[in-house]
């Protein structure tokens, strides 16, 4: 490591960089943008210390951009937070800038050094050590899960509509529900699978006992996920329109340290809710941000569907919005923008009470 002068203290400096599984290149700047020296560190809990040390022998360390806070750069980055360094979230570089200056991974951790000293970007990363990161991690394989058995009903009314005529008479009018608890208890000769009419029955068998087995799962991960959610803001939970599943999103996607998102107005960006200028010449007018969340707007669809159907006032609003000509689409939209200013509210305030 470079020994520090006393002049080289007083010089500050930006740093940059690019992750990766198993390494990370760092790269450091001044405040012109100079190159100051770039190296490679092992992505482990002492290539992080190292990379950190490396950075600060080149003087007073501002901003660190790190590309991938929330996967391979998580653990630098919660290394750096603990180290009181400011962390920003940089995307990768551009196709255009990529094609004029090439790509390596100096190239890319000198760029995320210039995005933090520019300002260019200003995403303070995830926190991922409370209960929400705690959340997130049910809420994956809770995800999967339900993936998966939407996944088995569809492979098993595909092969319905090609199976036997005999099979499929008596299936095809069933019920999801039904269908399942009869495929289960299937009883196929297993010593004739080279019959069509017997394998179809061992697939459906097959595919309905996983079905079984996911729905045990996700009930099983149901009963973790809803008092995870009440302890962390049973506000939210308690809010019209929000349940268990929905109130888990909102909270993931807001984070831990959801006070990096500066006012409602952000969250609705994140949220991909909030109206952006589009505009051109002597035409006027803003289109949606397509950045952001999509499970957060998933999340917020969701609440405005439940609020339509049960809550007076928003029904009100449906019918005095399509008076006065706007379509179905655009009443929801302007309808997801209100609920996410006031799921905002109720989260930050949580917050705050857990504070005092």
């Amino acid at each position: 490591m470079l020994a520090i002068t006393p002049d080289d203290a007083a010089i500050e400096v930006f740093g940059g960089v690019d992750t990766h599984l198993d390494t990370h290149t760092a790269a450091v700047i001044d405040l012109v943008g100079r190159v100051l020296g770039t190296e490679q560190f092992p992505a482990t809990a002492s290539g992080y210390t190292a990379l950190l040390a490396w950075m600060r022998g080149h003087g007073r360390l501002s901003r660190v951009g790190v590309e991938g806070t929330g996967a391979y750069g998580a653990g630098l980055a919660h290394v750096l937070r603990d180290e009181h360094v400011d962390v920003i979230e940089v995307d990768r570089p551009d196709r255009k800038t990529r094609r004029f200056q090439g790509k390596s991974d100096p190239i890319d951790a000198t760029q995320a050094a210039r995005a933090a000293l520019a300002g260019q970007r200003t995403g303070i990363p995830k926190q991922r050590d409370g209960r929400v990161e705690a959340l997130r991690n049910l809420r994956v394989a809770r995800r999967s899960a339900v993936e998966q058995r939407a996944d088995a009903q569809r492979q098993m009314k595909t092969l319905i509509v090609t199976a036997p005529d005999q099979l499929r008479a008596p299936l095809r009018g069933l019920s999801a529900t039904k269908l399942i608890s009869t495929c289960a208890n299937l009883r196929p000769d297993r010593t004739d699978t080279a019959t069509p009419a017997t394998a179809v029955k061992l697939a459906l068998r097959s595919l309905a006992r996983r079905h079984q087995q996911l729905s045990t799962e996700i009930a099983d991960l149901d009963e973790l996920l809803e008092p995870l959610v009440a302890a962390i803001n049973p506000r939210l939970l308690a809010a019209h329109g929000v349940g268990a599943d929905t109130a888990g999103q909102l909270l993931v996607s807001a984070g831990e340290n959801h006070d990096r998102l500066a006012s409602e107005a952000a969250f609705a960006m994140l949220c991909r809710v909030a109206p952006i200028p589009a505009s051109s010449g002597k035409t006027t007018r803003h289109r949606l941000n397509r950045g952001g969340d999509r499970q957060a707007n998933a999340a917020l669809y969701h609440v405005v569907l439940c609020r339509l159907r049960w809550d007076p006032r928003t029904r009100d609003y449906m019918q005095r919005r399509t008076k006065e000509g706007m379509s179905k689409k655009e009443i929801i939209r302007c309808l997801k923008r209100y609920v996410a200013r006031e799921l905002h509210q109720i989260i930050t305030a949580n917050n705050l009470a857990l504070a005092a």
